[in-house]
This record gives C-alpha cells, sequence and structure tokens, in this order.
C-alpha cells in the first residue's frame, strides 16, 4: 500500500486522517451538547480532548518532515496546530467570550483556523485513498449539521 501512495510515512498520514475525524465528531458532539444540556461545559470537555489530539498531529507532522514529504502532506498538520494553540489562548489560558456575543476579530480568525485545519488535513486523502476521503467528508457533513442544529437553536 505504500508505494502505491507514494507517501512515507503512511502511519503518518492515517494519524492525520484519524485526527481530522475524531475533531468533526467531538466537536459535532459537543454543537450538540449545547442544545441538549443549553450549556458549554460538555463542549469544554470535549475540546480538552481535540487539545490532546495535538500530541499525535505533532507526530505525524515530525515525520512527515524527516522523510521529506512536501507542504501539501504538512500544511493540515500546522494549521491544526496553530488552531490549538489559539483555542487555548481565547478558550483555556486567558478565556473571552467571543461567541456571543459575536467578536469578529477572535472568531473569524477562530473559525478560519478551525475550518482551515479539517479542510487542510482532509485533503491529502483525496488524492491517497478516496474511500478514506469519503469518510472525512461524511464526519465534516454530521459535523457542519450539528453547527447548523446548535445555530438554530441559538446556541452555535
Amino acid at each position: 500500500m505504500l508505494a502505491e501512495v507514494g507517501v512515507n510515512p503512511w502511519w503518518a498520514v492515517l494519524t492525520m486522517w484519524g485526527v481530522v475525524n475524531a475533531v468533526n465528531l467531538l466537536q459535532a458532539a459537543g454543537f450538540v451538547s449545547r442544545v441538549m444540556t443549553g450549556d458549554m461545559r460538555i463542549n469544554g470537555i470535549l475540546g480538552r480532548v481535540i487539545i490532546l489530539l495535538a500530541i499525535p498531529t505533532m507526530a505525524a507532522l515530525f515525520a512527515l518532515v524527516r522523510t521529506g514529504e512536501g507542504w501539501f502532506h504538512r500544511i493540515g498538520a500546522i494549521a491544526f496546530l496553530a488552531f490549538v494553540a489559539f483555542m487555548i489562548t481565547v478558550d483555556y489560558a486567558w478565556p473571552v467570550e467571543f461567541r456571543s456575543p459575536m467578536r469578529p476579530s477572535i472568531l473569524v480568525p477562530y473559525l478560519a483556523l478551525f475550518f482551515g485545519s479539517i479542510f487542510l488535513m482532509g485533503l491529502p486523502m483525496f488524492r491517497i485513498n478516496l474511500s478514506l476521503w469519503l469518510v472525512t467528508v461524511v464526519t465534516t457533513t454530521l459535523l457542519l449539521g450539528a453547527m447548523g442544529f446548535a445555530m438554530a437553536k441559538g446556541v452555535g
């Protein structure tokens, strides 16, 4: 399989695929929890799990850099790590309410990093393995549906 896809190491690419799908599912659950509970406590716990996903992301990025894989395979990990750093800052280290009321100066970069990292982590799989990429399409659709549901209920 490794020679077929042309990415070395294959485990690093699969790790990134696992991270992007885990983030999609965790955040979808976070949006649904906002509706079900009316608060952000469960979402905050799931956010900490997303932060922990930076560990396998760093390992995969290190492996991709070490083996000389190009930016196409690295950029998603870099964007995700930037998002995690920003999330730690505005959600945990120095909490700032930016969702409601909306503070575009924080919300726009937050969402751009979040959705940009999902797109950039998922994109390489389109060229590598279409079936695995389609799984990412499904989990991203679930995330967007959960986000829309939460927004419609006023807790997005």
